[in-house]
């Protein structure tokens, strides 16, 4: 399924403040889940296998290195847990990096909030504007994004231009 996201991902020194905001904006939240996202080598682009108990996805994605909302496009299919998919791709591609995450997931419509704490790197917020069947444009779901970077106070200093992967 091709997905279309506008996102960021922001450092963030307190994550409850988010938490307590999204509250406030009756966010819908999904749960808190364990995950241990297992990056593969390959020549273009991140793949990677998501293992958790709320989320369970494959997922190739390509997008900019870059510090403010960028555009994502993303390959994504659901999985059960323990698919024995991890084996084969290690197998056949190697493992690139992994990385283990607290993550809480809320929705508001169609955007899709995350509040992580990664192993090693710290509290971190991510905001992605989802438009998976073509029903948005690239300026409506980047203003999406902008609008609650701006309710969460995020600074441009607090922009992660990188993946968790290229940060472990």
């Amino acid at each position: 399924m091709g997905i279309k996201i506008v996102e960021i991902k922001a450092r963030c020194s307190e994550p409850e403040k988010v938490e307590n905001i999204l509250i406030r904006l009756k966010a819908d939240h999904k749960g808190t889940d364990e995950q241990t996202d297992t990056y593969f080598k390959c020549d273009t682009g991140r793949l990677k296998l998501r293992e958790g108990n709320i989320e369970n996805s494959l997922i190739f994605y390509k997008r900019p290195d870059q510090s403010g909302p960028k555009l994502s496009d993303v390959e994504l299919v659901k999985l059960s847990p323990e698919t024995g998919l991890k084996k084969i791709l290690t197998a056949s591609l190697g493992v690139h990096k992994t990385v283990v995450k607290k993550r809480k997931i809320f929705f508001i419509d169609n955007v899709k909030f995350h509040i992580d704490e990664v192993k090693g790197l710290g509290s971190f917020v991510e905001i992605e504007a989802i438009d998976e069947n073509n029903s948005f444009t690239e300026a409506e779901l980047l203003d999406q994004c902008r609008y609650y970077m701006k309710e969460f106070n995020i600074k441009d200093a607090d922009l992660v231009t990188n993946s968790y992967s290229d940060m472990v």
